[in-house]
Parts: C-alpha cells; sequence; structure tokens
C-alpha cells in the first residue's frame, strides 16, 4: 500500500480552489432580481460547444502523435465525411447529433477494424 503525504500548503489551494468555485457557482442563486445577459452574449455563447468540439476534435482528425497523416487513406477521414454528410442532410430534425454519431462510427470501425487504416 502506497503512503501519500499531503502538506499545508496543497490542502490550503485545494480548500481555496473549492471555496472558489462553490462562490462563483452560487452568485446566481444569491440576487434577489433575475439576471440576464446582452443579446450579443447570448448569440456568442451558441457557438461555444461546437468551438470546443472542433478544438478536440480537428487535431486529432488531421493529426497522428504530433505529425500531420501520411495518407488520405484514414479511417478518420472517411468517418469525418460520413457524420458531415449526415448532418448536413438531417439537421433541422431532433436526430441530427446522434445520427451524426451513428453515421460517422458505422463508416469509422469497419475501415479502422476491418482494413487496419
Amino acid at each position: 500500500m502506497m503512503v501519500v503525504e499531503t502538506d499545508g500548503w496543497t490542502l490550503l489551494v485545494i480548500a481555496g480552489l473549492t471555496a472558489l468555485s462553490v462562490l462563483s457557482r452560487s452568485l446566481f442563486f444569491w440576487s434577489s432580481r433575475p439576471w440576464s445577459m446582452p443579446a450579443w452574449l447570448q448569440r456568442g455563447l451558441q457557438y461555444a460547444p461546437i468551438a470546443a468540439l472542433s478544438a478536440v476534435i480537428v487535431p486529432e482528425l488531421v493529426m497522428t502523435q504530433g505529425q500531420f497523416l501520411p495518407s488520405l487513406l484514414d479511417a478518420r477521414i472517411f468517418g469525418v465525411l460520413a457524420g458531415s454528410a449526415w448532418y448536413m442532410r438531417y439537421r433541422g430534425h431532433s436526430h441530427a447529433v446522434l445520427g451524426t454519431i451513428v453515421a460517422g462510427m458505422l463508416v469509422y470501425l469497419p475501415l479502422r477494424l476491418g482494413l487496419g487504416w
């Protein structure tokens, strides 16, 4: 069994970060009047999820171990193309996002596992 010693500074930092997190997340509940955001901020926040997803997915799509893909015969590219095609076709429907994931994986997995791309 491994014993890990924690010094006072570490505990103080953990307690401080916990307090800061609780305080910042609960400020909205302390106010007696409703909070409103400007229209420009609400519009900008609509793009936050897709921006975060792009920041995670795009580097994984075009790079492998820090190097750009050496060939276009990569299962990830075809999976993204299939998922994108599904989304463009059904983007107004309730199943658009789930269908995008399923379509992409239905193309990616056979190419990756079956052909070894």
